[in-house]
């Protein structure tokens, strides 16, 4: 059978479309679900593999981007969702669902200390919401990034700048909980701007649990899983026809979602 996907939604959320079909692209099964029909047990986590929080803006980010909905998930379903990410399940925020999970307590969890926040993602350094690609250089072994080195993704937040005290950083340097860095890499041969997007402390773009199965990275996989998604795709186009080599369908981003459902099969 397929792994199945929960994908939540409401409240703000906005991508959870993209990010569900990203997970059947790749060949899982999934869900949009409210969180209100997840309070009021219309749908079990127990029945989902995978947990997705995706981007948005939920709450229109009034009282700090994912706070308001961290706030309504662990007053109403904190039980439920420690129980599910103590098993063999995989969970992913992206952007906004990201900052959902700092704000829960999730990452990076400490010592497994679930539900103490520990780091935060906050206004951007440059002060503008900030739409553009990145490079990014892979540093832990979480599934989620099995076999990837380096990866090219959009990114699109305001409050994106990854920011914790100096003894959290040590042991996040320490326990190896640091999944990704903003590197300078190829999309930079065609663009002009900072490495670093938003100011974040060490780069870091993306971290995990010391499970290593709870994934929180800002930039957008969903929005990079066709070769056409590429900024710079026409250039590669025509390089690719005129080296006689055929034209991959696949943007990067789709081998993250690859990777969660190889996990379960």
């Amino acid at each position: 059978m397929k792994p199945k996907i929960i994908v939540l939604s409401g409240y703000g959320l906005n991508c959870e479309e993209e990010t569900k079909y990203a997970f059947e692209l790749a060949g899982g099964k999934g869900d949009i679900v409210h969180v209100n029909d997840l309070i009021d047990g219309r749908y079990n986590l127990d029945n989902y593999q995978i947990l997705a929080v995706p981007g948005g803006f939920s709450y229109g980010d009034d009282t700090g981007s994912g706070n308001a909905y961290a706030n309504k998930l662990k007053n109403h379903l904190w039980k439920k969702l420690t129980a599910f990410i103590r098993k063999d399940k995989l969970a992913i925020g992206i952007c906004n669902g990201f900052q959902i999970l700092v704000n829960l307590g999730l990452l990076p969890a400490l010592n497994g200390n679930y539900g103490k926040r520990e780091v935060a993602l906050v206004q951007n350094n440059n002060k503008r919401y900030t739409v553009r690609w990145v490079d990014l250089k892979i540093e832990n072994g979480t599934p989620w990034f099995a076999g990837i080195k380096t990866i090219s993704l959009p990114i699109a937040h305001g409050e994106g700048e990854f920011f914790a005290a100096e003894k959290i950083l040590a042991q996040l340097k320490n326990k190896n909980l640091i999944a990704a860095r903003y590197i300078k890499g190829e999309i930079d041969n065609y663009q002009s701007l900072p490495v670093n997007p938003n100011g974040s402390l060490f780069n870091i773009a993306a971290v995990t649990d010391e499970s290593r199965r709870i994934l929180g990275m800002m930039p957008h996989p969903e929005r990079a899983i066709f070769f056409t998604q590429l900024p710079h795709w026409p250039y590669l186009k025509e390089k690719y026809l005129r080296e006689n080599k055929p034209l991959p369908v696949d943007g990067p981003g789709l081998q993250i979602f690859k990777n969660a459902i190889i996990y379960f099969s």
